[in-house]
């Protein structure tokens, strides 16, 4: 199943938007490559996290405290 930045793994929820759009264009690559949709989150996940660094954007949501 394709995602979509409206509908992707809850595993994403908490990346910031754009390293959560490459992750699920990564993820999406991957299941066209025939992985398995676990193992194609857990790469897409680190692959964009990585691709954030490169380019100095945050990666992940900022907890509010109360």
């Amino acid at each position: 199943m394709p995602w979509t930045k409206e509908n992707y793994p809850a595993s994403m929820k908490n990346l910031m938007a754009p390293v959560r759009n490459k992750a699920i264009e990564i993820a999406n690559a991957l299941l066209d490559e025939g992985y398995e949709e676990g193992r194609a989150i857990a790469i897409a996940t680190a692959k964009a996290e990585e691709w954030g660094e490169n380019r100095g954007k945050k990666i992940k949501k900022t907890r509010a405290t109360t």
